[in-house]
């Protein structure tokens, strides 16, 4: 398996961005919540908010925007998801504490695979999941719960 970009294509980070039609509650929920670091924000910038959350050590981020007044956004699914590598089910089971100790509830899965492999799954003040995963993908061998 190839671990570089094309010679065509040599990029230097990605970004995911997603709408959202609660700014705010998402903004606590992934700045304050799960402390990730705000690289970028705006409010008000040719009318949208936005923030972008930089994952540290990576070149990759999440961007959430808002756009005027409350937009219809795609409704979320159980498909729709961030999914987190974590290095452990220790790891794992202290972000669910965490979350937990925060009134925040695990989310089942459509899919089975995420919890046969240890994973758990919060939704977002959106609906969007977020998977936590016990293992660091590409890293470690892919977990299986038995």
């Amino acid at each position: 398996m190839a671990h570089d970009w094309p010679k065509f294509l040599p990029v230097g980070a990605i970004r995911f961005a997603r709408p959202t039609a609660r700014f705010d509650d998402c903004l606590v929920f992934y700045r304050d919540v799960l402390e990730l670091p705000v690289i970028a924000s705006w409010r008000g910038h040719d009318g949208y908010d936005g923030a972008v959350f930089g994952l540290p050590g990576t070149p990759v981020h999440l961007e959430l925007t808002q756009h005027g007044e409350i937009p219809e956004i795609p409704a979320p699914s159980a498909e729709n998801q961030l999914v987190l590598y974590l290095p452990g089910a220790e790891v794992v089971a202290a972000v669910v504490e965490r979350l937990a100790g925060l009134g925040h509830r695990p989310t089942p899965l459509d899919n089975p695979y995420w919890a046969d492999r240890g994973a758990v799954a919060f939704a977002d003040p959106d609906g969007w999941m977020i998977v936590f995963a016990p293992w660091v993908f590409g890293r470690d061998p892919v977990l299986t719960v038995t």
